[in-house]
């Protein structure tokens, strides 16, 4: 079921408790909504992992994820509109949820580039084992979670032994030509320490922490990947839970508002995505559907799934549905899915990275010269 969302003059309402600027006067008119490229599924909030930065509050013990006949539809969405080129996976660790591989097949057989946002350290859980092969054999973007290059700081975010796991998981995706092949693209991403304290900063320089991540761990390890993307912690699910509990949720939210970079504006992710729930509702972005803030058609009616599959279409809906913690995509040099909106001077930093269709093309066989073996005792390929 869909969560009521506020009203116009509610949102206003919590900005001016807040002390911000409600979103759309900041721009002056509502965010509009361009045609939709990217169809963003969360399969459902079960992980092995329960990290302190998590706005999904994913975890081992939730059980929420697809249900067949939401699979089934989505199927039929993907096959339906060759305009959606890039089909992104995520959760909880979506791999772990009902679906996950009927997607990536209709995806991949349509023609469409797929993206699995996975923790690496499933890859060593029992009966995960085969997916690094998969992933490749299926030509899978991979966008992994690397909140830092350093081990004390990524086990404090991530959990004990994180560090470890995800660095084997790394060097193994590296075995297989991940990094290096042209069509095995492996990303990173960096998520900050949730603030502590007043004394908040903006999401370091893209271009320069992966300059950093780059050096270390390929000296370090050995490992080669192709691209950094950096974000901020939006103040939703546990970060929000961590901000109010020192007092520091309103205070964080000034913080980006003060911070607004209407530069940013043009290539918010939210405008050409639509954000799949595991029950079906549709929203702007992953954000809005943790907050239970679903999408609305002209009428004032929420959208779904089912919704795609009339005569009407993809493109139905007018505005993005905007919050307080829109901020947190627009302060600094911005941030999404994809990392920092604007590009730093003489980098490509802030590009998409939603592959264009040609990017699916023939995979490259090219592999490792590696001959180490990563993967844990039991598994077979």
């Amino acid at each position: 079921m869909v969560a009521t969302s506020p009203s116009v003059s509610d949102v206003a309402a919590e900005s001016a408790v807040l002390g911000i600027t409600p979103f759309d006067q900041r721009l002056g008119q509502p965010l509009t909504k361009h045609p939709i490229t990217v169809l963003q599924i969360n399969l459902g909030r079960r992980c092995n992992l329960a990290c302190t930065h998590c706005h999904v509050e994913a975890g081992p013990k939730r059980t929420e994820e697809l249900s067949e006949t939401v699979c089934n539809q989505l199927i039929e969405v993907i096959r339906r509109y060759p305009s959606i080129a890039t089909v992104d996976l995520t959760g909880g660790a979506p791999e772990m949820n009902y679906g996950f591989r009927p997607l990536v097949e209709a995806a991949r057989a349509a023609g469409k580039a797929v993206m699995v946002r996975t923790n690496l350290t499933i890859f060593f859980e029992p009966g995960y084992g085969d997916l690094p092969e998969y992933f490749a054999r299926h030509q899978l973007q991979v966008v992994a979670s690397m909140p830092c290059y350093l081990e004390k700081n990524v086990n404090q975010q991530r959990g004990s032994g994180v560090y470890d796991a995800s660095i084997r998981a790394l060097q193994w995706l590296n075995q297989l030509g991940y990094g290096q092949a042209p069509n095995l693209k492996l990303d990173l991403v960096y998520n900050p320490p949730v603030p502590r304290t007043a004394e908040f900063s903006l999401t370091p320089s893209q271009a320069k922490l992966e300059a950093d991540y780059r050096a270390y761990l390929h000296a370090h390890f050995g490992i080669a990947f192709n691209q950094l993307y950096t974000l901020t912690n939006l103040p939703i699910g546990r970060v929000k839970q961590a901000l109010i509990a020192q007092d520091l949720y309103e205070p964080y939210l000034q913080f980006l508002s003060q911070h607004h970079n209407a530069a940013t504006v043009a290539n918010v992710m939210c405008r050409d995505q639509l954000s799949v729930d595991y029950l079906g509702n549709l929203y702007d972005c992953d954000f809005n559907q943790m907050e239970g803030v679903p999408c609305r058609l002209p009428n004032g009616q929420p959208f779904t799934v089912a919704d795609l599959l009339t005569d009407e279409g993809l493109n139905q809906l007018q505005t993005v549905q905007t919050r307080p913690y829109c901020y947190g995509c627009t302060a600094g040099s911005g941030s999404s899915c994809g990392g920092a909106l604007v590009n730093d001077p003489a980098t490509n930093s802030g590009a998409s990275i939603y592959p264009s269709r040609s990017a699916t093309s023939r995979m490259n066989t090219a592999r490792s010269s590696a001959s180490w073996d990563f993967r844990p005792a039991s598994t077979t390929s």
